[in-house]
């Protein structure tokens, strides 16, 4: 029972109240809405969130600006940017995402090292301040350099020491403002840095990694930083599971499973590795579920909506249960993003948000039937 966007009762036997839509759902399947936990869904000529940053180049520099030559320059650094003063509810494809069961997607700015602020958004609404769940979702990181003019960061090392500076430069402008704030008489007033505010303001970071060893690299650097974090990509999570559930990180992996490109010489040879990743990539799921680790799933830039539930069916065929996989779409996503006390399941008061098919969701030839995003 659904009154004024939430869910007012779940049950057999709930007596529909005078004047209520009622639905015979005789024989559909019933879930919560399906969501999208890492997107650009509505963001402004977005490029799609990959494993290792945006796959567009960096941001290219004018004759007459000078490339930055230390972190102090803030390259490629717009933390302050918040996905939800940029969403356009007008994103066509956000209509395409609800048509295939979606109803909510954690969207960020994509571009730069520090990206910017994700949100938790529902896809439907008269204007972006009623899709809007929850502003503050993380602060979106990639490995990208700054490969254009020779500025700084311009190797894998400069970006991660970059990283690291930029979060010591936050606490110590945490700790001064703190200091100044409890009494300014006689003490230099700190600088303002939004681009340090962007950061120390964030509740958790989302950082990189597809391969066995990237993974490794950063569950070491995100506990160093000493902050709550997420690793998205994951690809090559079946390798890596065990040593994730001992760092009790939470885990985005990617749906977009390697593939050969169309455009590849047939006669080029491959590493085994590349083979190897190609066919068990869409095992990692399994391979989380097995150890433990709390994950969730996202598109990845997948260009159609409805190929995501197939990529998702590719994981099932591999070993995730099919509990499991809803989880993983539907509540472990609310889970990791601090929302599920509004969103990922049905329960009474929480947000009306519901997917009715025609048949078991991951199932090849199911239908959706009905969306209801808030109601």
């Amino acid at each position: 029972l659904i009154r004024d966007g939430l869910i007012e009762a779940a049950g057999e036997n709930i007596s529909a109240p005078a004047g209520a839509w009622v639905i015979d759902a005789q024989g559909l399947h019933v879930y919560p809405g399906l969501i999208d936990a890492l997107s650009t869904w509505g963001m402004p000529e977005a490029s799609p969130p990959s494993s290792s940053g945006p796959p567009a180049g960096p941001p290219q520099r004018s004759s007459n600006t000078p490339a930055a030559r230390g972190p102090e320059a803030r390259p490629l650094n717009t933390s302050w940017i918040r996905a939800a003063d940029q969403l356009q509810a007008s994103d066509k494809r956000i209509e395409a995402a609800r048509n295939a069961g979606f109803t909510t997607a954690v969207v960020f700015p994509t571009r730069g090292i520090f990206a910017g602020q994700g949100a938790v958004i529902n896809l439907a609404g008269e204007r972006p301040g009623r899709m809007v769940i929850h502003p503050a979702a993380g602060l979106y990181l990639t490995l990208m350099s700054s490969s254009s003019g020779g500025g700084f960061p311009s190797s894998l090392m400069g970006t991660i020491a970059y990283i690291r500076q930029v979060f010591l430069d936050a606490a110590r402008q945490r700790q001064a403002l703190e200091l100044y704030g409890k009494g300014p008489q006689g003490l230099k007033r700190p600088d303002y840095d939004r681009a340090v505010d962007g950061v120390h303001e964030a509740r958790r970071i989302l950082l990189p990694a597809t391969t066995s060893v990237e993974i490794d690299r950063m569950l070491r650097f995100g506990k160093e930083l000493g902050v709550s974090f997420l690793l998205y990509g994951c690809q090559q999570a079946y390798e890596a599971a065990e040593l994730m559930k001992g760092f009790g990180a939470g885990v985005l992996v990617n749906l977009k499973w390697p593939e050969k490109s169309r455009d590849a010489d047939p006669a080029a040879e491959e590493t085994l590795d590349t083979l190897e990743l190609r066919e068990k990539a869409p095992s990692s799921p399994a391979a989380l579920e097995k150890a433990g680790v709390p994950f969730a799933l996202y598109s990845g830039g997948i260009a159609e909506p409805r190929e995501i539930l197939q990529a998702v069916r590719k994981a099932v065929d591999c070993g995730l249960s099919r509990d499991a996989a809803v989880r993983a779409m539907t509540l472990s996503a609310a889970e990791l993003y601090g929302v599920a006390d509004r969103l990922g399941s049905i329960e009474i008061g929480k947000i009306a948000n519901l997917v009715v098919t025609s048949g078991e969701l991951f199932q090849e030839k199911t239908q959706v039937k009905y969306v209801f995003v808030d109601g």
